[in-house]
């Protein structure tokens, strides 16, 4: 098996097994992610964002197939099985991913599905109207990315919390 495609196979085990950190051990520094719900994220905001998926995750089950990769690119198939938090729906959401490489790492992952497809499951009768407009998915990426802001904050106060100082 080439190198690459462990690396894609480690990063979908970590992600089954809810292991961010092991996620993100597969990044490179300059990572560039996308997709349909977050649009684009760079660097640390993409390790985040798994972060957070994994930490709210309650019954996610992640099973990727087709893994192929070379020196460069990769790609590999992965399905999304978990309930959408905000309705409690169930939620099967089919992916391909594409990799680029550098260093041993990914440098870019860029996952695509139908979000139609994604907004009628997790969304409902909302979602199956409207799924497909431009004002639903922008306010399904607007709530994703103040989620995610939200979520890099608190880590963020966890990991370093302040102290305060009287001043006298």
């Amino acid at each position: 098996m080439h190198p690459n495609a462990a690396l894609i196979h480690r990063f979908y085990d970590s992600f089954s097994a809810l292991d961010a950190a092991g996620m993100a051990a597969c990044y490179h520094p300059e990572v560039v992610f996308s997709d349909p719900a977050f649009g684009e994220l760079r660097g640390a905001e993409a390790g985040a964002m798994w972060a957070m998926l994994c930490a709210r995750a309650t019954d996610l089950e992640v099973n990727a197939s087709n893994v192929h990769a070379d020196d460069e690119r990769g790609r590999a198939h992965w399905d999304a099985r978990y309930t959408f938090g905000q309705t409690g729906r169930k939620v099967l959401n089919q992916i391909d991913a594409e990799f680029e490489f550098r260093d041993g790492l990914i440098v870019r992952h860029t996952d695509t599905f139908s979000f139609w497809k994604w907004a009628r499951q997790a969304l409902g009768p909302a979602g199956l109207a409207l799924g497909w407009t431009p004002p639903l998915k922008n306010k399904v990426r607007a709530m994703a990315l103040q989620g995610l802001d939200k979520y890099m904050r608190e880590s963020s106060d966890t990991a370093n919390p302040t102290q305060d100082h009287e001043e006298g």
